[in-house]
């Protein structure tokens, strides 16, 4: 593919998490874990800055396993990104923050990005590499940008789970704590990832949704109704389940 990803091009670039600048900023941290009272400071904090409080921008954190088998997904989510955007923009404004993990260790995200057009572009830039899942680093972003930004929701696409569920588990349950569900969107059937995206979603309030390989029409809807819920909440979920089957999916397991 065109260009190189890890280069600066703007505020929005894709940058690495074991960067010099990656480590300043805080993005994608490395796991540890969390005390009682980390935890009772992040929530408070949480609580102080909520992404529901009226006037704020819907924020979502679209994370995506980017390892070698994920090719042809990585380009049907390229291309249906925009349908977010444009099921966002009849009810708000969407801004959406880019995580994917590929590779030996490696795992990126972008700064927050509100025009499809931008963010199609730095995944035009980005191949799909052979690694193990990193799906606990994705947790711990979320987590963090939840605390400092405000986050309404994760979606996560993959179709494998390849480390220690408990660990998983515990991220979730501080992203739960923060009120921000997690959306796991699974290709294929994997028995040993589907209960672990399950779990994920029921420690959050999220939902876990299984999509067909390839089937873009059934990813269409199930980010349809994501970018419905982080811009207008439960009622926009609500209102959209009347007509489209992605969201009455989602709405049947959020608490």
């Amino acid at each position: 593919m065109a260009g190189d990803p890890t280069k600066p091009t703007s505020g929005n670039d894709v940058r690495p998490a074991n960067s010099p600048e990656a480590r300043k900023s805080g993005t994608l941290p490395d796991a540890r874990r969390s005390t009682s009272d980390d935890i009772a400071a992040f929530v408070a904090q949480a609580r102080a800055t909520s992404p529901h409080r009226a006037g704020a921008r819907g924020r979502l954190v679209f994370a995506l396993d980017a390892t070698m088998s994920r090719q042809p997904t990585w380009d049907m989510a390229c291309a249906l990104q925009a349908d977010m955007f444009r099921e966002a923009g009849s009810l708000g404004s969407l801004d959406i923050r880019l995580v994917y993990y590929r590779g030996f260790n490696e795992c990126r995200a972008t700064g927050w990005i509100s025009d499809s057009a931008q963010l199609a572009k730095l995944m035009g830039k980005i191949a799909c590499q052979g690694g193990n899942t990193q799906i606990g680093k994705v947790l711990s972003d979320a987590r963090r940008e939840a605390v400092a930004a405000g986050v309404r929701a994760v979606v996560f696409v993959g179709d494998a789970m390849e480390e220690n569920v408990d660990e998983l588990c515990a991220k979730a349950g501080e992203l739960g704590l923060l009120k921000v569900p997690v959306f796991m969107f699974q290709e294929g059937g994997d028995a040993v990832a589907e209960q672990t995206f399950r779990e994920i979603a029921r420690l959050t309030g999220g939902a876990w949704c299984r999509f067909d390989p390839g089937a873009a029409a059934q990813l269409r809807e199930l980010l349809r109704a994501a970018a419905a819920y982080v811009v207008g909440g439960r009622d926009a979920l609500q209102q959209l389940a009347k007509s489209a089957s992605g969201a009455a999916r989602l709405i049947g397991q959020m608490k």
